[in-house]
């Protein structure tokens, strides 16, 4: 696979190059994404926001990634990680620079509805890593490209205060953003002449047919259209958040157009499904070629359950913090970076895990550590000593992030050619995760938003039950119609 066995951290050569690179890339699109958070108190004073539109920034800052996973997974798979990530690092500075610039509340939520695409860029580098990487070090490599990566949103919580109050003035938040931009911009030319889509030799492969995922069989194309409609599910409850319901940001009128477009884009879906996938209905795919939808189904719910819950309690621990402990915001936002911090360590210690003890194995043991973890957090009152409130959140915090390296261990092991789309839903699955949190947030208490985690995890356990441990080898045909059988155990 490549001329170095086992994974050197401090190598900068051949596939230990390509992860480096991969997971900054991946730190980037995060620092971008979350750029505003540490800086919103300062945007509301400067842009004049009140509390509703700070929520309602908040919000559009991930609308947009859901559909953005699934077509970001199918380019990569059609034109490689190497064009894509180039792509998505450059265009996406462009809302950056838009945010950085804005002077009232509606360019704001442009911007930042435009850059819920950058947290798309998480999927390319899933299978460009898979492709560099033998089976028994994926779960490893994977690990690391997702943790370090995602300590992009603490990287940015530290440091853009200090760069805006280095430029000091009240203009100093938009060049602590429109730096973030200029990063992201400068680094899609750093990737595009640094890496390849796959070692030299090694076949890059491509799906059959773009516009839908491919299934093998007929029980797998009703389940891949029931696997969909949670997506449109979060999608239409970001729009009810938005409408006069919520935060008053559309009209009753555009929500209706908004409903009804979904609607419509869901039809498309179903009809593309269809498309690619009719054959299935005429005679079965060779038995050499199939691959389990079911496979996709449990790792979607369990990322549902770990992503999904890693962005909200992210997005909501600093207050609960200070309103539970009495804390000033400055500490608690502190204390609540813990949780974050937690990534560079457990992400790739849970692909690690996976690697040495098995994929289902780890994933079970992961996924009841998080429904204690949150089923303890329940229980925080402010009778308890902050320290050990704390502890438990880290400790929660182990299982989730863990628990995402083991799902993104077993991703890349189902199907090599669809290696990013399976990648793209999973990873929507997390941010539709995070919707309905938030959204179940904005109704019940904190103890009641822990517990429906936890309820959430132990569905995902019992989902586990019918997934199968990746082994042997999946099939691949080459351009020239040989076969090319890749390891998976």
């Amino acid at each position: 696979m490549s001329e170095q066995a086992g994974i050197k951290l401090w190598s900068f050569t051949g596939k230990m190059k390509t992860l480096h690179l991969s997971w900054m890339a991946f730190f980037i699109t995060f620092v971008v994404w979350f750029n505003h958070a540490p800086l919103l108190a300062v945007i509301a004073n400067s842009l004049g926001l009140s509390a509703s539109e700070i929520k309602t920034l908040l919000i559009l800052n991930v609308a947009l990634t859901i559909p953005a996973r699934v077509i970001i997974g199918m380019l990569t798979d059609r034109y490689g990680p190497k064009l894509t990530y180039t792509w998505v690092l450059a265009l996406c500075s462009i809302p950056c620079f838009m945010f950085a610039a804005a002077s009232n509340f509606e360019q704001a939520a442009i911007a930042r509805f435009l850059l819920g695409f950058i947290g798309a860029g998480f999927v390319i580098g899933i299978r460009m890593v898979s492709e560099w990487f033998p089976a028994n070090e994926l779960g490893t490599a994977e690990g690391i490209y997702g943790g370090w990566g995602n300590f992009g949103s603490a990287a940015a919580a530290m440091s853009l205060p200090l760069i805006a109050l280095m430029f000091g003035g009240e203009d100093g938040w938009r060049y602590a953003v429109g730096l973030s931009g200029l990063l992201s911009l400068i680094f899609s030319v750093i990737w595009y002449f640094n890496v390849t889509d796959t070692p030299k030799g090694s076949t890059y492969f491509k799906p059959k047919q773009t516009g839908a995922m491919e299934i093998t069989s007929k029980g797998d194309f009703w389940l891949l259209l029931l696997m969909k409609i949670p997506m449109y599910g979060a999608l239409s409850l970001l729009t009810w958040k938005l409408s006069p319901n919520g935060v008053n940001l559309f009209s009753e009128q555009s929500a209706l157009i908004a409903y009804f477009a979904l609607l419509l884009l869901f039809i498309y879906e179903v009809k593309q499904t269809y498309k690619v996938n009719g054959h299935v209905f005429e005679k079965p795919v060779a038995e050499i070629h199939q691959y389990k939808f079911k496979q996709v189904a449990v790792l979607n719910i369990l990322y549902f359950a770990t992503f999904g819950s890693e962005l909200a309690v992210i997005s909501m621990l600093p207050l609960f913090f200070a309103e539970v402990f009495s804390l000033d915001m400055v500490y608690a936002g502190m204390l609540a970076s813990l949780y974050a911090f937690m990534n560079l360590m457990s992400r790739p210690g849970g692909g690690w895990i996976s690697d040495k003890f098995g994929r289902k194995k780890t994933l079970l043991i992961l996924t009841a550590g998080l429904a204690l973890g949150y089923l303890t957090m329940s229980a925080i009152d402010s009778s308890w000593p902050l320290a050990l409130a704390v502890i438990a959140a880290m400790a929660c915090s182990f299982f989730v992030q863990a628990g995402e390296g083991a799902v993104f261990a077993a991703v890349p092991l189902i199907k090599r050619r669809l290696t990013g789309q399976i990648a793209g839903m999973t990873g929507a699955y997390g941010n539709v995760g995070a919707v309905v949190y938030l959204t179940v947030l904005s109704m019940v208490s904190y103890q009641q938003f822990f517990l429906v985690i936890a309820g959430t995890a132990v569905v995902g356990f019992i989902t586990l039950l019918f997934m199968e441990e990746p082994k042997g080898s999946m099939t691949e045909v080459r351009e020239d119609g040989t076969i090319e059988l890749i390891n998976v155990s």
